[in-house]
């Protein structure tokens, strides 16, 4: 993982040849989240002087971040859909006789782990671009994944299919370059999971007793951005939540989550599956479809195939 100087987003994305188009959305994107950034830290004010924190005003803000995202993609005449894990359906964003030209559509989680802010836990928003309309049933369009991580700095991976990039908000509000193609190792030493314990299948069980016994060390907050940053930044390891006795798809939604951060990890030289198929192989047959997860270093995920075939 090469460190460099500072290059902002804007001139990173020039110099590494991205189309304008593209270029124009991801830094619309970035300016959206810096938006989200503040409104969290509105709301972490609130709590510190509030002794009445609710779920409800946690709710509120994950609505706050869908409509920032919504009303901002309005203003962007090269995206033609938006679907959001906050609504039940597509968003066309443009009218019809505006969309002709649009060559984009995205899809967003606006605030993964809303419920964390309330303790001061970091949280994140996973957007992917793909190109034309979303397509369910078909083969991913993707062809650009992002992540923000509002934490105790505010942290945007990128992938463009070019490798994988983090920037980090600087004092002067710049997304500026801090590591440029971040590689995994083959084998990493942690792993984050999810689900209750008593709901896993033996198959899984057995593959995490294997990671234990091999001293791995267990790091999990309870939010998927920064678990899956952890694994990425820390250079190995594997983050799952996998498929339970009572819910054998899991908990993660294939379109808004799994799918960008699995574009990103791929792109990083990690691997993602549902336990036996690539989870960028997997058409979506529903807009919010769930899956299970093993997304990381290759080693762990071919491991886990091996104990879940």
């Amino acid at each position: 993982m090469e460190r460099i100087t500072a290059v902002d987003l804007r001139t990173f994305l020039s110099n590494n040849n991205v189309e304008h188009n593209l270029r124009r959305l991801i830094h619309q994107i970035a300016i959206t989240c810096k938006y989200i950034s503040s409104k969290i830290n509105e709301a972490n004010r609130k709590y510190a002087v509030s002794k009445n924190v609710s779920g409800e005003q946690q709710l509120e803000l994950d609505k706050a971040a869908d409509q920032i995202f919504i009303k901002r993609m309005e203003c962007c005449a090269y995206v033609k859909q938006l679907a959001s894990e906050e609504q039940d359906e597509i968003v066309s964003v443009l009218l019809p006789e505006q969309s002709n030209n649009a060559e984009y559509s995205i899809t967003v989680d606006p605030l993964d782990g809303s419920s964390l802010i309330d303790v001061n836990l970091a949280v994140g928003s996973i957007i992917g671009i793909h190109k034309g309309e979303l397509c369910l049933k078909n083969e991913h369009n993707l062809i650009a994944a992002m992540y923000v991580l509002y934490g105790p700095l505010t942290t945007l991976i990128l992938s463009t299919g070019n490798g994988t990039h983090e920037f980090v908000l600087n004092p002067e509000g710049e997304f500026v370059l801090a590591c440029e193609n971040i590689k995994m190792k083959e084998k990493g030493n942690i792993y984050s999971i999810g689900g209750v314990k008593k709901e896993w299948t033996e198959k899984h069980k057995r593959y995490i007793e294997h990671l234990e016994d091999e001293g791995y060390k267990l790091r999990y907050s309870g939010g998927l951005v920064p678990d899956v940053n952890q694994i990425l930044l820390k250079n190995g390891g594997l983050f799952t939540y996998p498929a339970l006795i009572n819910a054998k798809n899991g908990k993660l939604r294939l379109l808004f989550e799994l799918q960008p951060l699995s574009f990103i990890i791929e792109q990083a030289g990690g691997a993602a599956i549902d336990g036996k198929n690539r989870i960028l192989d997997i058409k979506p047959e529903t807009l919010h479809q769930r899956s299970p997860i093993y997304i990381g270093s290759k080693h762990e995920v071919n491991l886990a195939k091996d104990y879940l075939m």
